[in-house]
């Protein structure tokens, strides 16, 4: 590096500590960046690029101002980078040489605190994944905003740990240098994270208490990781991170990616947004925290009866009392983001208007309680009891903290008068001084008899009494001392006025600096109350989302369902929560559902179009809403508690992993027939269309016996293919249900209802008809269907051949005259009965393949 100037130099070798970050290093008033760093956030940001002098060469450069850099970082957190900022650490005038410099924070897309970067509805996740040589993996999670930690053991192989890490809002995951590539890449390509890199794993002594409860050396070695690359990249105090909770993924719910996306619980599959998904739906929270808890709660549906009734109850409690609820919602609304607060508290980058929040928030606590105590449920009086309004807190802000403090720490005005008895000193002096100058000004006015006279103060030349030049007349001879000419007027200065402004700025300078360091302690003992502001945030969000819950199922008319052991699903009049949103007024069709423990399977028919994927659909959304604690869609519900929900829902390649349509739908299949239990729910919709007919049919059945006789997980099975109807005869705990439909004047009407029984034909070409294809093309598939129903069809079989391929199966049958008549005819209804217009060209000649191998026999 000799070749570059000793600046330069300092430059890289930063940068050579931080290869995978911007490096954004200060240069006065602005952060600049220069070689490869400048080239590339010059495009991604879009700013000019330039260059300078870096010793033997003019090197890249390009920068933005320090005042205006936290949008530019927003920008490249958001597309995944980290930035490294680089601070000047030393006086300038002190420094010999260059200025010193060091980076002071690494801003990572996990790491993020500024909250313009921040989702306020939102978690923040920094995961962190270690595997094991048993094959286990640990994942350990936190949000460095609110604090929170948590950390979870799999054992299931590496397709749970990216369900896993899938099922939250993780930013960027942290793993160790030597992580299998496979599993590195799956990060990277499948789920998109940003990828950070940590070996130490070691715990220091300040930090164990965060494990104090837990023992095993997987999850400290886990946990540890995560917590030294947070240490890294922060250097400074993490007070306020919380305590890490165990994950008992055996406690929950499973609810595996395939299932979370195809059954849209946070974002649409379409859009990827929250409208139109459950959260859109069950979403009635008034307050970030409760938003937030809400998310956590769909991600983790309750597996334990107790558990979820008192959440019932509480709901109820809240339902049966609208005018106190709405009171209560009015009150949580003025409640701040009491974790991310304590967060900000304990990393130091508060101002005074951010504990103002806090007061105010607090402020609201003892009406919220008195509110619960109004609500004549006995679980609501619980909520209420374990509520502490932490009165000494409230109080210290109260007395301490000016009521329109300003924006910045260290220009005064942020404490109350009566604080401090030195602060109201140094106030008093330079408001009695200020006194003093506008009644100086009075004075000299009249002594002059200028009007104009004033006593004004810049920064460069204190306090002095300016005076027009046309009035300079008016001044008697040596009155004043001469300090500054103007163009239009002069000024001056006497000693007395000059004993006066000493005694003012240094009363200021003093005021200010008091102010500052009376900040900086009243922060550290609020710091002391981070464990208790952190515990009443989580009441404050549990009660968010339980009101949300009763407001929500108030409005939408949902009922408060039931549990048995006895693996019995009873809904009477079962609504989609969605779609029902959706249509607004339209009338949505419910249906009811009905399996008890002689009844695993149902596999329902009827055409496209007709609401099979909802009806499917519809009773998952209403298990996994029962289990988190809301309310559900329907007239009257009970349920059996699903331990786990596995879905094959919609057809979708996935072009990252380079896996057809139909092999994601095997994937799909195989993940819910390996892991689900007796106590699962299984949906698969369509299995076997992504291959020939008689494979499809051929897996369609085996996955259908397999879950009869294997694994007797309450299934939805919705089908094409008819045939699987004749199941019901043979395996005697699956029934068929049908979708009604109806043909009226040429016409098909879907009535959405579900009825017992299979449904008589599928109306494909009355589905074609809506979707407008061409009239030609209608009519000509209605005449084929026709001859197929009245077997006229079956006689002119061959017609559906080319010249060639007849021609193949007439030497076929001369070169082997000893074939039966029986046989002949079996091939011939084979091919009579292929379904032509269901079929795409590649199945239609797997099909005829598979009748040519029949044939050379």
């Amino acid at each position: 590096m000799a070749q570059y100037t000793p600046m330069m130099q300092q430059y890289l070798t930063i940068k050579a500590q931080h290869k995978d970050a911007f490096l954004f290093f200060r240069l006065g008033d602005f952060y600049e960046m220069f070689f490869d760093d400048a080239l590339e956030a010059a495009r991604e940001l879009e700013i000019t690029l330039t260059s300078r002098d870096g010793g033997n060469e003019r090197i890249p450069m390009c920068g933005v101002p320090y005042h205006s850099a936290a949008n530019y970082i927003k920008n490249l957190i958001e597309k995944g980078y980290k930035v490294a900022i680089c601070e000047q650490v030393e006086d300038p005038k002190a420094a010999k040489g260059v200025v010193k410099r060091e980076v002071v924070q690494l801003i990572t897309p996990g790491t993020v605190m500024e909250g313009n970067m921040l989702d306020e509805k939102e978690n923040n996740y920094l995961a962190s994944l270690t595997s094991f040589d048993d094959g286990s993996y640990t994942v350990a999670y936190n949000d460095l905003t609110t604090g929170e930690n948590s950390i979870a053991l799999i054992t299931d192989g590496w397709g749970a740990v990216v369900s896993e890490l899938y099922n939250r809002p993780v930013k960027e995951v942290v793993i160790a240098s030597d992580l299998p590539e496979f599993c590195q890449q799956d990060l990277k390509e499948r789920l998109a994270y940003t990828i950070s890199y940590q070996d130490d794993v070691t715990i220091e002594e300040p930090f164990s208490s965060l494990l104090e409860d837990i023992q095993q050396e997987k999850y400290k070695i886990g946990f540890g990781r995560l917590l030294n690359y947070i240490q890294h990249t922060q250097k400074r105090s993490l007070d306020h991170l919380q305590p890490v909770q165990k994950i008992e993924l055996k406690q929950h719910m499973n609810l595996d990616m395939y299932s979370k996306r195809n059954l849209e619980l946070m974002e649409t599959l379409r859009k990827q947004g929250k409208t139109g998904s459950l959260l859109w739906v069950v979403d009635d929270t008034v307050t970030s925290m409760g938003a937030r808890q809400l998310k956590k709660w769909l991600e983790r549906p309750l597996l334990d009866r107790r558990e979820i009734e008192v959440r019932h109850q509480q709901v109820s409690g809240f339902l049966d009392q609208f005018f106190e609820r709405e009171e209560l919602r009015e009150q949580l609304k003025s409640v701040y983001d009491l974790e991310r607060l304590s967060g900000r508290i304990s990393f130091g980058n508060v101002n005074a208007r951010d504990l103002l929040q806090l007061k105010q928030s607090l402020g609201k606590i003892p009406a919220i309680k008195e509110t619960l105590e109004k609500f004549s449920h006995t679980e609501i009086s619980r909520l209420h009891e374990s509520i502490d309004p932490l009165t000494d807190l409230y109080q210290l802000l109260d007395e301490s903290i000016h009521e329109d403090p300003p924006v910045t720490i260290k220009e005064g005005g942020i404490i109350k008068d009566d604080f401090n008895s030195q602060l109201d000193e140094y106030r008093d002096a330079a408001k009695n001084g200020k006194q003093w100058i506008a009644e100086l000004e009075r004075r000299e006015r009249e002594e002059t008899k200028i009007k104009s006279l004033k006593v004004g103060y810049n920064r460069v030349f204190g306090y002095y009494i300016e005076v027009t030049k046309a009035n300079l007349h008016l001044l008697p001879e040596g009155k004043y001392e001469r300090k500054q000419t103007l163009t239009n007027a002069e000024r001056y200065i006497t000693p007395e006025l000059k004993e006066k402004e000493t005694l003012i700025l240094e009363a200021q300078d003093k005021s200010v600096e008091l102010e500052y360091e009376l900040f900086l302690t009243l922060r550290e003992k609020v710091k002391q109350y981070i464990e208790d502001l952190q515990k009443l945030a989580g009441q404050i969000s549990k009660i968010d989302v339980l009101q949300g819950f009763a407001s929500v199922s108030e409005k939408n008319g949902y009922i408060q369902p039931g549990f048995n052991e006895q693996r019995l699903i009873d809904i009477k009049q079962g609504r989609h929560p969605v779609v029902e949103k959706v249509m607004k007024g339209a009338s949505f069709v419910p249906n009811d559902v009905f399996m008890d423990d002689d009844t695993d399977i149902l596999v329902i028919t009827g055409p496209n179009m007709s609401g099979k994927s909802t009806y499917m659909r519809q009773l998952a959304l209403t298990a996994i809403m029962a289990q988190v604690g809301c309310f559900v869609p329907c007239e009257q519900a009970n349920l059996p508690i699903f331990d786990q929900i596995f879905t094959r829902i919609g057809a979708a390649d996935d072009l990252v992993s380079g896996q057809s349509t139909f092999m994601v739908e095997m994937l799909e299949a195989k993940h819910a027939l390996a892991n689900a239990t007796e106590n699962s729910m299984i949906l698969l919709d369509e299995i076997g269309r992504g291959t020939s007919t008689y494979d499809g049919m051929a897996l369609a059945q085996a996955i259908v016996e397999h879950i009869h006789e294997e694994i007797k997980a309450k299934t939805l099975f919705s089908t094409h293919y008819h045939e699987l109807t004749e199941l019901e005869e043979s395996l005697d705990r699956l029934q068929n249900i049908h979708v009604r439909a109806e043909e009226y004047q040429g016409n098909v009407v879907f009535l959405h209802q579900i009825q017992r029984g299979a449904a008589d034909e599928s109306y494909g070409i009355h589905v074609a008809k809506l979707a407008e294809l061409p009239d030609s093309l209608i009519s000509r598939a209605t005449d084929l269907l026709k001859e197929y129903e009245t077997g006229t069809k079956k006689e002119n079989t061959t017609e559906a051949l080319d010249e060639q391929q007849l021609t193949f199966f007439e030497e076929v049958r001369e070169e082997k005259p000893g074939k039966s008549t029986r046989t002949e005819s079996k091939l011939l209804d084979q091919l009579a009965n292929m379904d032509l217009m269901e079929m795409t060209p590649m199945e239609a000649m797997n099909q005829l393949y598979q009748l040519q191998k029949q044939i050379k026999r």
